[in-house]
Formats: structure tokens, C-alpha cells, sequence
């Protein structure tokens, strides 16, 4: 038996331990106690009449690459119903924030047959644009095999994952092999994807760069920006176990030198907050709170973004930004949303989820690596102290960010025979 096939097998027998792992997740908040039937496949929204595009992004970056891909269909096909498919909380949220009117959102069925059955016969889609690399094998074989046109957007595979996969091809060349088209971000995920099974692979760009600015209330970001004056203020955005504590340490570095200088942490899962509060105290800090209204008085030294969907808000309150889980954790975050909006971008060692846009970002002297803590502090310090520098970086990430929008078209185009092709086969 194949490793697929065992698979297959696998999550049909573990049916009642996927049920209870799903109940616990629930009661951590990590599912959305109204809507858990969705996970099982149970749709919560009537399916619209004629042709259906079903897009998915697993989480909250992937979601919000599909943004504006999901505007030009609109555009390019407005008899065409949308469903967009999830798997987090946060993206769900997100997307309840940020999805056209019209545009269906559900959760993401578990990749189990008859979960991924009882969803595809009540959908029905007829062409599904899949985001990045979350590739569930049962949902992508049995939508192949239901008729539905597959397509992968902004296709990535990191040199780990595809050093993994290429161990076990009996088990990933069904899952590729299932897209009639891939779409990858380059030259070396194209290299992968043909190398796993793909056939029709092409390497239009990332679409990160046709990504919008993100959004803010302009009526909170000037009652914030009114509360902190003229203060020196800098950012650690989406941030990771360790980060906070590091920033802590920056902070007291460099508070002597700037005075009443206010550090913003925005931790990436702001479930976190609490225990990121109670050891920020400990240091000696005084911290203000987002989610309970706190206001920013002059005695904070910290305040906690502690609330979701809101970074374009963060990123508007900064001129100097750290990028999170690259100093204490790996990967990175991706470091177009703060080029896009007047952030002097620094990032730790470790942005292998963007390798090639933080390449270019340094080529073209738009960012600034640090070593490790007490680089942070001196880079901190010294655009703080030189606003014209921090304002040069800034200005050098903006240009880059805007400098590759034309994915956006490149991606339409080659998806658009997908749909055409679908047009007179549309389902009743």
C-alpha cells in the first residue's frame, strides 16, 4: 500500500480522534464554537446558482494574497459566486472584516473523505484557486475527481519541504499532480513543483505585491497618534515567544537616551497577551493594553497590540519597525505590509519564509538585517536618533513594494482559460 493510500486509510480509521481533537481546539478558542459543523464539512450558506470559484488560503497571510485576486475576478467575471475557504480564527475574522459583499466565507473541511465529500456535494465548485502551499491530500484529489478545475496561486514549497517530500513521492506526486495549473512565486518553486509531479508550472511572481495597503479607522488612528504626541516610538510587529522579552531589553537600553520613548509589541497570537503583560511588569515596565482600552498615557512604556486585524493600524503609529519571529523564532513575516506603509523595516536573522523578497529588499537598501539583541538596540537608536535615515529606508521599502504589482495581471491571465473553459459547464 502507497503512503496515499495509508493515508486515506488513516483518516478514515481516526475519525473519532480528529472529532475530539476539533473539540479541544474549541474549547481553546481555537475554533469557532458556532461554526464547528463547517469543519466537518456541513455548509452553514446556501450554494449560489451558476458557476462557482472556490478560493482557500489557509491562514491570514494566504488570505490575504487572495484579496485581490478575488477583486479581479469580480471584475473580470462578475456572473462568477466566490467561496472562500479558511482555516484559523484569525483568518476567518479577517476575512468577516475584509471580504466583498456577496463573497461566501466557510471553514475549511478536515481532511477527511467524508468530511471533504459532504462539502464538495453541497459546493460543487467549479474551479478552485488554492493559495501558497497547504496541500491536503484527500480534499485535492477527491475535487479533482468531482470534475472541479484546480489551480495553485502564488505557489511556494521551502527548500525543507521539498528535501521531505521528495522522500515520499508515492505520497505527494497525487497531491500535485491533481492541479491542472501552478502558479509559483519563482524560478526555484518552479523547479520543485515539476520536480514533485507538476505539469503545467509556470512562474508568474509573488502576489504578495499586489496585496493593498492594509487597512486602518482613521478615527482611531488619530485619537492614538493624539495620545502619543511627539514621542519616539518604534514597533515589533507579529512577534514570537522570546521577542517580547527582547524588546524589553531594548527598551530599557535605550530609554535613557530617548526620553519617554514608547515601544509597541503586537504579538502574532494574542492569546499570549496576558502572559506577555505579566512578564513585561516583571522587568519593570509599564504596559497599556489594546483589547481593554487602555489609554497611552505618558507614564506606558509599552503598549500591547493585543487585537486582531488591526496591523495597518500599528504599522501607521511607527516610523521604525522590527519584523517579528525572525530574532527569537524563524521565518519571518512578510515585510511588504510595513514597506507599503512609511515603516524603516529591520528584521533578525531568519526570513527564510521570504528569502528572495528580503534579498531584494537588502540589494536595494530598503531594509536592515540585526544580529541579535544589541544590534536591535543600535539600529533602533540610531533611526531614531536620524529620522532622515529611517524616513530614506522607508522610502526605498515603499518603491520596492510597488515595484512588482503586475502579478496581479500575469496571474489573471494565465487562470482566465480555466474559467472560460468552465463558462458553458457551469453547475445548475
Amino acid at each position: 500500500m502507497s503512503l496515499f493510500y495509508a493515508y486515506r486509510v488513516a483518516t478514515r480509521l481516526l475519525g473519532p480522534v480528529l472529532g475530539l481533537y476539533l473539540q479541544r481546539r474549541k474549547k481553546r478558542g481555537k475554533e469557532d464554537a458556532g461554526r464547528i459543523g463547517e469543519r466537518f464539512g456541513h455548509a452553514s450558506a446556501l450554494r449560489p446558482k451558476g458557476k462557482l470559484v472556490w478560493i482557500h488560503g489557509a491562514s491570514v497571510g494566504e488570505s490575504l494574497s487572495a484579496l485581490p485576486v478575488i477583486d479581479a475576478l469580480r471584475t473580470r467575471f462578475p456572473d462568477v459566486s466566490i467561496l472562500v475557504t479558511t482555516g484559523t480564527v484569525t483568518s476567518a475574522a479577517m476575512m468577516y472584516q475584509r471580504l466583498p459583499e456577496g463573497v461566501i466565507h466557510q471553514f475549511i473541511p478536515i481532511d477527511r473523505q467524508v468530511c471533504v465529500a459532504r462539502f464538495l456535494h453541497h459546493w460543487k465548485p467549479d474551479v478552485a484557486l488554492w493559495l501558497e502551499s497547504d496541500f491536503w491530500p484527500n480534499i485535492l484529489t477527491k475535487a479533482k475527481k468531482a470534475g472541479t478545475r484546480l489551480a495553485l496561486l502564488n505557489g511556494r514549497i521551502s527548500a525543507r519541504s521539498f528535501k521531505s517530500y521528495s522522500r515520499f513521492p508515492s505520497f505527494i506526486t497525487p497531491v500535485i499532480s491533481a492541479f491542472d495549473l501552478i502558479l509559483s512565486q519563482g524560478a526555484e518553486e518552479t523547479g520543485r513543483f515539476i520536480a514533485l509531479g507538476g505539469t503545467d508550472v509556470r512562474a508568474v511572481g509573488n502576489l504578495k505585491f499586489a496585496a493593498p495597503a492594509l487597512p486602518v479607522d482613521s478615527d482611531t488612528l488619530s485619537e492614538l497618534r493624539t495620545q502619543i504626541g511627539n514621542r519616539a516610538v518604534w514597533l515589533a510587529a507579529s512577534t514570537f515567544d522570546g521577542e517580547e522579552a527582547a524588546c524589553a531589553q531594548v527598551h530599557k537600553s535605550l530609554a535613557s537616551k530617548h526620553e519617554n520613548l514608547l515601544t509597541v509589541i503586537v504579538p502574532r497570537h494574542s492569546d499570549r497577551a496576558n502572559d506577555i503583560e505579566t512578564d513585561l511588569i516583571a522587568k519593570g515596565l509599564r504596559v497599556a493594553r489594546r483589547s481593554l482600552g487602555h489609554v497611552i498615557t505618558d507614564q506606558v512604556d509599552v503598549y500591547l497590540g493585543d487585537t486582531m486585524g488591526e496591523m495597518g493600524l500599528y504599522y501607521r503609529l511607527a516610523p521604525v519597525c522590527l519584523i517579528g519571529k525572525t530574532l527569537c523564532a524563524s521565518g519571518g513575516q512578510n515585510p511588504l505590509e510595513p514597506a507599503r506603509l512609511g515603516c524603516a523595516i529591520l528584521h533578525g536573522p531568519d526570513m527564510s519564509n521570504f528569502n528572495e523578497i528580503s534579498r531584494e529588499l537588502l540589494a536595494a537598501r530598503a531594509c536592515r538585517p540585526v544580529a541579535d539583541i544589541d544590534d536591535l538596540a543600535r539600529q533602533v537608536d540610531t533611526l531614531l536618533t536620524y529620522p532622515e535615515k529611517a524616513r530614506e529606508l522607508a522610502n526605498a521599502a515603499l518603491e520596492y513594494a510597488n515595484s512588482k504589482a503586475e502579478v496581479l495581471d500575469r496571474t489573471m491571465d494565465a487562470i482566465a482559460p480555466l474559467l472560460i473553459s468552465e463558462a458553458a459547464n457551469a453547475r445548475p
